[in-house]
């Protein structure tokens, strides 16, 4: 079977975990210097088909072709030696290694018997400024944002020829900044003839950047056409139906924002920050923080969840002065903190879905000091049913979840501590469109029991969908305003940010 036109070809692809398919029979041809955008809902096979691609995992039936010759990719050594790459949704750096040495981790350089680390050091960074990324590689990765580290884990993955580069949610904690960056080497790669398959949940981004689409649901590709056929709702509709297409829209809540100061916070601030904040969150409203990278919109969280230290602040729940100074105080005070990076602060990921839930609350599950067992695996069980977590069981780590799956965990656990103050950090990154309804439902819910949330994303669509009163951040202070009965459409947070 020649298929000498598509740099891959995969040709009735099945997979299927503990008896339940996953992929049933699915065809995907890539061409040569191509972006083939792959987009779906989660848990719909996305990463399993690329997983199978770089033999990652193995198929259960099924053929792949590479330049048209039928190919067995096994193990993802199979893949390497094929010329494809994968850029995983979650992170394969080490945390302790520098950038460098995490470029040339599996491959790198030997002299006189002896890693070469002068030499991977001098090519990491001839590498970074041929890509544009500013980094620098003597730094470990513990101590980078984790923007910074998804460009490295790009760096990585092209340290090596490539022929087929494939990239999962590679957007999801990147700026608007580093975004356009990552495109940019998109173009340049495929002007180079390599073959990219794009995953995301980002539409306007698969719309900007793709040249073809295939949709994926419930393990079968619903659809493959080129982008000028699709605009975002047909390819809503076509993900998860009618019902997604309107959902980011502001509603008006049945029961009214109280007029009643729920959290008062005064001079809010932080080492290395000059300025300060002080705002205000009302019983039963979603305040919106907005702004460019460096803001303070992340470090403002942080402080109010204990994990940044902070200088003389006030701050005053229900009229009660408080003591900020770990995540417990906050915790113990129903203050609680769904953060940007689920994957290294909100979750973790090699423990079992049953653990992840229940840790942040032994007390409901626990009696006499003692964990009680059964109790906890109903709890976790409702949590599943609850905030609709597709898993193949509560002992299953949440690894092997999707990346949205794993956020509605890390969700679910702080939800059922009964909090207060709900702080939700890019809740969305890398969720599918059907669950970030979902988790604008969610909050709408918390927030008509007058609890309060303050809401970050860098989508500002999300942020008027779901926010009653924002705040524009720059530097570290607030330079604006603004009520949502004001906003006309997106523009006018996007002006307000530029400010």
């Amino acid at each position: 079977m020649e298929q000498k036109q598509y740099a891959i070809s995969m040709s009735g692809i099945c997979k299927s975990f503990g008896g339940v398919p996953v992929l049933d029979h699915i065809d995907f041809n890539l061409e040569k210097g191509e972006i083939h955008a792959l987009v779906g809902g989660n848990g719909a096979g996305k990463s399993t088909l690329m997983k199978i691609m770089t033999g990652v995992y193995n198929c259960d039936d099924g053929k792949i072709f590479v330049d048209g010759k039928e190919t067995k990719i096994l193990t993802p050594n199979d893949a390497k030696k094929n010329g494809i790459r994968m850029i995983f949704q979650e992170l394969s750096l080490i945390p302790t290694l520098t950038v460098a040495e995490n470029i040339f981790l599996n491959h790198e350089l030997v002299k006189n018997m002896h890693t070469d680390k002068k030499e991977m050091a001098l090519r990491a960074e001839r590498l970074l400024k041929d890509l544009e990324i500013d980094v620098d590689v003597s730094a470990k990765i513990q101590d980078l944002e984790v923007g910074v580290c998804q460009l490295v884990e790009i760096a990585k993955a092209l340290s090596v020829d490539a022929s087929v580069l494939i990239m999962d949610e590679p957007t999801a904690s990147l700026t608007e900044e580093e975004t356009e960056l990552l495109f940019k080497i998109m173009g340049r790669l495929k002007s180079k003839g390599v073959s990219i398959v794009y995953i995301s949940h980002r539409l306007k981004e698969i719309l900007h950047i793709a040249d073809m689409i295939s949709v994926l649901k419930d393990g079968h590709i619903v659809i493959t056409d080129k982008k000028e056929v699709f605009d975002m709702q047909s390819i809503v509709r076509y993900m998860i139906g009618e019902k997604a297409v309107n959902q980011f829209v502001y509603k008006e809540r049945s029961i009214a924002v109280s007029k009643e100061v729920l959290l008062e916070v005064e001079n809010l601030t932080w080492e290395g920050n000059e300025n300060s904040l002080s705002f205000h969150v009302n019983k039963g409203e979603v305040l919106g923080l907005i702004g460019l990278l460096g803001s303070g919109r992340t470090e403002t969280m942080e402080v109010l969840f204990g994990l940044r230290r902070q200088r003389q602040a006030k701050i005053t729940l229900d009229g009660m002065r408080l003591k900020i100074n770990s995540p417990s105080d906050a915790v113990k005070y129903g203050i609680t903190l769904i953060p940007e990076d689920r994957r290294r602060q909100g979750a973790v990921l090699w423990h079992s879905l049953l653990s992840n839930i229940t840790l942040p609350n032994l007390q409901a599950n626990s009696r006499n000091g003692r964990m009680q067992h059964k109790k906890s695996r109903v709890f976790s069980e409702i949590c599943v049913d609850e905030f609709n977590i597709k898993t193949e069981g509560i002992d299953v780590p949440v690894s092997s979840l999707s990346g949205g799956n794993q956020q509605k965990v890390v969700i679910a656990k702080w939800f059922k501590t009964n909090p207060r103050i709900l702080l939700m950090d890019e809740p969305t990154a890398g969720v599918d469109i059907g669950a970030k309804g979902e988790i604008v439902k969610l909050v709408r819910e918390f927030a008509q029991k007058q609890g309060g949330v303050i809401f970050v994303s860098s989508e500002l669509s999300e942020v008027m969908a779901i926010c009653d009163r924002i705040l524009v951040l720059k530097n570290g202070k607030i330079i604006n305003e603004i009520k949502r009965e004001d906003i006309t459409e997106e523009e006018v947070l996007q002006n307000a940010i530029q400010q």
